[in-house]
């Protein structure tokens, strides 16, 4: 019975990643904002480059918190190349302004349990957002957003940058500061995709990722705990779909750096998965490094 229930997650595995979904399905990665992620930037236009590091130290079965028997390995490299042009005009009380995310990947993909090693690299599926709002009181921010994930990346390989569908994505989260002087500060990011089809017709349960972080400014230096948990909130469907939801949530902490003179923050942050469950297909569990570039223009 045992090598029966270990041969049917290899082969839901092995579908799955045959999919290009090598993680709780959706396209919105976990942990690339932490300390002050709902503040949205005065006027300007802004590069964001994100260089994360994803070791996936095993795999969950599908369907289960249980890992997949044998040798199972993974690491994902990807440089975000995030611009953002916040206007001078108002929207509903807010700063208007708009985004455009273009992501690079490496994946290095090794599962026993399936048969599978392959590494791959390539342009991921870009993202374009017409509506970011930014609103700033005294002693909070927030932000809503909406845009959407096209399907424009190479797929059909277990690591392939692409997801093989579309998703749109909404935005919404609020930074609070518990002192005058904004020097300490708690916010909460959340993230909603609601998924297409691939395809072959299969269609990913929804997600929803929350992204928080709790800050401390030491003179120009911040420093501070985060974290993210991520759901699937709707049960798969289409060909292979199971009723089981993936989930899985991380603890980290995280360094802000500022350059005046030269327009930059450099961001470093450092998160371990503490939890994952898998759904219809298997699920990584690992540790994210994050190194962060904002330049302002």
């Amino acid at each position: 019975m045992m090598k029966n229930r270990t041969a049917s997650a290899a082969l839901a595995l092995l579908g799955a990643l045959a999919m290009g979904a090598a993680q709780a399905d959706g396209h919105y990665v976990p942990g690339v904002e932490g300390l002050q992620a709902a503040s949205v930037p005065p006027p300007g236009f802004y590069y964001l480059g994100y260089l994360v590091n994803y070791h996936i130290d095993q795999f969950r079965a599908p369907g289960t918190r249980s890992n997949l028997p044998g040798d199972n390995r993974g690491t994902v490299t990807a440089l975000a190349n995030r611009l953002a042009w916040i206007t001078p005009y108002k929207l509903l009380g807010a700063d208007y302004g708009m985004e455009a995310i273009v992501p690079v990947l490496r994946t290095s993909l090794t599962v026993s349990a399936a048969g599978i090693a392959d590494r791959r690299s390539g342009v991921g599926d870009v993202y374009l957002g017409p509506l970011v709002l930014g609103w700033h009181g005294p002693q909070w921010d927030a932000v809503a957003a909406a845009g959407v994930w096209l399907d424009s990346a190479s797929t059909g390989q277990p690591a392939s940058p692409g997801k093989g569908f579309a998703s749109t994505m909404l935005t919404g989260g609020m930074t609070y500061y518990f002192d005058g002087a904004k020097t300490i500060s708690g916010s909460a990011l959340m993230r909603f995709e609601r998924n297409g089809k691939t395809d072959a017709g299969f269609r990913p349960g929804q997600q929803a990722t929350l992204e928080w972080g709790l800050g401390k400014s030491f003179g120009p230096v911040q420093a501070g705990l985060v974290g993210y948990s991520q759901w699937q909130t709707s049960d798969d469907r289409g060909p292979g779909a199971s009723t089981q939801r993936a989930s899985r949530h991380a603890l980290g902490a995280e360094l802000v750096y500022p350059v005046p003179g030269a327009g930059l923050f450099l961001k470093g942050a450092l998160y371990k998965e503490l939890r994952a469950e898998a759904g219809t297909g298997a699920q990584p569990k690992g540790s994210l490094l994050r190194l962060t570039l904002v330049k302002a223009f």
